[in-house]
Formats: C-alpha cells, structure tokens, sequence
C-alpha cells in the first residue's frame, strides 16, 4: 500500500487593518512576495469579524485607525498575550503614523506591545513580522537577510518628500514600484529553478 504524501504545510494568514490605500497595498505586496495569505480591512468592524471567521497568524495594524480605547485594541491584545507555549497562535504588530507617535507609542510601551513608527525600512519591518511569526512557530525561521538585499536590484536616491511614504530608508535610498517588480520576478525565477530535478552528471552507480 502507497504511503501517503504528508499534509502540505499551512499557508500563513496575514491580517493588515489599513485605510491608507498607499499603505495597505505596500504591505500586502511585501508580504505576497513571501507567499504568505494577506487580507486587507480598513474598519475595526471588519478586522473583529475575520478575527472570529478565519484563523490569523499575525495582525498588522494601523494604530491611528484602531485606537486604543475600542473592542479591536482590548481583543487584540488579550489574544496576542497568549504565550505560544499555552496555545498562543496569533501576534500583532501595530504600525504608528510618525505625526502621532507621541500619542501612541509610550500607551504601546507601557504595554510591552510590538509596533514600528512609519516611514520605517523594509527589512526592519519584514524582521519584525518574521520574528513574531518565528514565536508562534508558524514559520521555521527569521528572515534575518531579507532576500539577498534584493537581490542585484539597483536603488534609487528619493528626491519626493517622504510624508507619505511607506517605507523609509536609513541612507535616503529607496525601491521604485518598477524595481520591486523586478525583485519579484527574480524571485520567482530563482524558486522555479531550485525546484527543477538535478540531473546526475557523473552517470549512474552500479
């Protein structure tokens, strides 16, 4: 009788609470790119909902959206305190908008919760995710070299302002939409090549 194949591995879920459509589309592309299941809501209405429909690894969320005196804030920290090893399965990573930094980050602090002020560098912020997602084990491994630093991707001086900007950069460097396109690609390139079979160049053994 043939072996069964083992279960494929669970996709990781991925909630994002944004109304920033600038925002909430640079993440979701970032964490596409790692083949990670993203959803996008833009009410705490929403984000209580698919909390109680679908099962979520992580949360990333807007604090300046949220709040900290709502249901969603109070829900979302009692369920992210569960320790992993006694059932623990969700975490959160509040993003906080630079101009309301003052308002949000010492109510984060005092509470010991994980947060990054926006604009923030894209592998600040895909080591934060991975690590959180490295606690409740739902991935084997941070993402301690965020693909090869893009690869041979070439960067870009910003010359806009940034006060919109998504991500920042700790030396004025920044990636265009063509160049993360381009990083996509190569990746997608790369992972179709590791899973062709190797052919046995020294022939076979007798």
């Amino acid at each position: 009788m043939a072996t069964a194949p083992p279960p494929a591995p669970k996709q990781v879920g991925i909630l994002v609470l944004d109304d920033d459509v600038q925002g909430a589309s640079a993440v979701r592309q970032i964490l596409d790119s790692e083949g990670w299941r993203v959803r996008v809501v833009t009410s705490n209405t929403l984000l209580l909902a698919e909390l109680r429909s679908a099962e979520w690894a992580l949360v990333i969320a807007n604090i300046a959206l949220m709040g900290v005196d709502g249901p969603a804030f109070s829900t979302l920290k009692e369920l992210a305190s569960v320790p992993a090893a006694e059932g623990g399965r969700l975490r959160i990573l509040y993003l906080v908008p630079e101009p309301a930094s003052t308002q949000y980050v010492p109510v984060l602090e005092h509470s010991r919760l994980p947060y990054l002020v926006r604009p923030y560098h894209l592998h600040d912020f895909l080591e934060r995710v991975s690590d959180l997602l490295v606690e409740i084990k739902a991935i084997d491994a941070p993402l301690r070299q965020v693909r090869h630093e893009f690869g041979a991707l070439r960067k870009k001086k910003k010359q806009a302002s940034r006060n919109n900007s998504m991500f920042a950069s700790r030396d004025s460097f920044s990636y265009t939409d063509e160049e993360i396109s381009e990083y996509e690609r190569q990746e997608k390139e790369s992972s179709l090549l590791k899973r062709k079979p190797r052919t046995n160049l020294g022939g076979s053994d007798r």
